[in-house]
């Protein structure tokens, strides 16, 4: 009997040591398994996540080259308004004798209309430069030291579209805080324009909200110079070497790339390039935040560490979406009123146009410009005038409905597009008009709400005034230039009347 109880012991002994070492075989193999599992997983996740933020990222790069475009422009638009009165582009100061009464009132009457052209504008120089250095209008102190007496050849050396002749042009004697725009009024003639490569802010505005304080905004030119950095101590500096070896210069369209280090976006604007940039680290911080726990917990019970591994991969995948869907928004949306960007307001705006030439439906393109909105910035401040845009976001929020589209084109520029549901279109589109205005009748800002903020509005309907984007936006914007110079705080409905009038 003691022997037999002495086998029983050792059989128990066996068992226990079978059971220990199969526990222990089991856990190395669920542990080996959550490992590959967890590796494969997030291979995937990272992969998938590089993607979508590449998509989004060149869509963010597209909008800010697309705001550049835009910027320049306009400049050149009010570069051709020196073109409206005759004696601005016939004047040649080179044959006029300087004492001659004429010439000294035609070198008077050019410089106030350049003045008055320019004068809500933040431009430096102004003015047209003639081949003897004679100049009339706005040309300032730095432009006169930096040319010298070689001012109209050197400027003339700017001009680099033939065809148009004109050109922009930075870095002159080293300077790349101030860019230039010359166009060619005639053989003895050249109109010139600058302005400080900081007013390029507010074209680059783009996220400050939280995970997107990394993200860098720069314009190089072609020799690799930096013309505007978010970083303003990098302006006149050679592009980092780390960002130019990612960069195939000899690429002549937009890309994105990413990396171990960086994630990077170009967009091509003239021989000029917008190059957006982020640390890779930065992109996917959580993401690895939630690796490291993964591969702490996998040191733990077996068991428990499936369980978690559930949770975390759940984590991880909310994490991948919530990175998703805030660079999704920011891809769409303005950040700081909450509106349609320019790019997608356009893109769905021509979506609902097709749908509603297919249902045979009247709709309206509205535009809205802010009256005197650069005083604000110029006498309150930014912070006042981001007040003052948030607010007309929610101005327009209250007068329109979620079928309407309201989009923020840059700037103080909004617009809408909305369905006419009244069978007389006119009277329709006139009462939301009005109520627009209404809606603007309290809206005041400063520290004692004593500065009134208006708005100019313009009109135009589909199908009567346009049958796609480009020519509804056209006329709208001919009805709003109508309301600009008739009083503003007012609205303007397109008509064909007004064509002519415009600037």
């Amino acid at each position: 009997m003691p022997g037999k109880s002495r086998n029983g012991e050792k059989s128990t002994e066996k068992i226990n040591y079978y059971k220990r070492l199969m526990l222990i075989l089991y856990t190395l193999l669920i542990v080996a398994g959550i490992g590959i599992l967890s590796s494969v997983t997030f291979s995937v996740t990272d992969s998938v996540l590089k993607t979508k933020i590449l998509q989004l990222s060149a869509q963010l790069n597209r909008q800010m080259e697309i705001n550049l475009d835009s910027y320049l422009d306009r400049v050149e638009k009010i570069a051709t308004l020196a073109f409206a009165e005759s004696v601005n582009y016939t004047y040649d100061d080179t044959a006029a004798d300087s004492g001659d009464y004429e010439a000294v009132k035609a070198r008077d009457t050019i410089t106030e209309n350049l003045y008055n052209i320019c004068m809500m504008e933040n431009f430096v120089d102004f003015g047209i430069v003639y081949s003897n250095n004679g100049f009339v209008g706005k040309i300032s102190n730095g432009s006169l030291n930096a040319f010298g007496n070689d001012m109209y050849e050197d400027l003339s050396s700017m001009i680099t579209r033939p065809a148009t002749s004109d050109g922009w042009a930075t870095g002159f004697d080293g300077n790349y805080r101030r860019i230039y725009y010359v166009k060619k009024i005639h053989s003895n003639a050249l109109l010139v324009l600058s302005f400080y490569s900081s007013e390029l802010e507010d074209v680059f505005e783009h996220s400050k909200t939280d995970g997107m304080e990394s993200l860098s905004v720069k314009l190089i030119e072609k020799d690799d110079i930096v013309i505007y950095s978010s970083d303003s101590s990098e302006t006149g500096l050679l592009l980092d070497e780390d960002i130019r070896s990612r960069i195939d210069a000899s690429v002549l369209t937009n890309e994105s790339r990413i990396d171990d280090q960086y994630l990077i976006s170009t967009s091509i604007c003239g021989d000029w390039r917008v190059i957006c940039t982020m640390p890779t680290d930065v992109i996917l911080a959580e993401k690895r935040d939630v690796q490291r726990q993964l591969l702490f917990i996998s040191g733990t019970v077996a068991l428990v560490m499936i369980m978690l591994m559930l949770y975390i991969i759940a984590k991880s995948m909310s994490s991948v979406k919530t990175t998703v869907s805030i660079l999704d928004d920011q891809a769409h949306k303005d950040l700081l009123t909450g509106l349609l960007n320019k790019l997608s307001f356009e893109n769905f705006t021509k979506n609902a146009i097709s749908k509603s030439a297919e249902d045979g439906t009247q709709s309206a393109l509205i535009l809205l410009d802010l009256d005197n909105f650069k005083g604000v910035n110029d006498t309150l401040g930014h912070t006042y005038g981001d007040k003052v845009l948030s607010n007309v976001g929610d101005i327009l929020r209250s007068v329109f409905t979620d079928e309407d589209l309201l989009g923020r084109l840059g700037g103080d520029e909004f617009c809408v597009f909305t369905k006419i549901s009244d069978e007389d279109s006119d009277i329709y589109i006139r009462d939301i008009c009005r109520k627009i205005c209404k809606a603007f009748e309290h809206n005041y800002t400063g520290d004692r709400n004593d500065y009134k903020i208006s708005a100019s509005i313009g009109a135009a309907m589909f199908p009567d005034d346009g049958k796609d984007f480009a020519e509804l936006y056209r006329k709208a914007d001919t009805a709003l230039y109508c309301s600009k110079h008739t009083g503003k705080d007012t609205f303007t409905v397109y008509s064909e009347d007004l064509e002519g009038n415009e600037k």
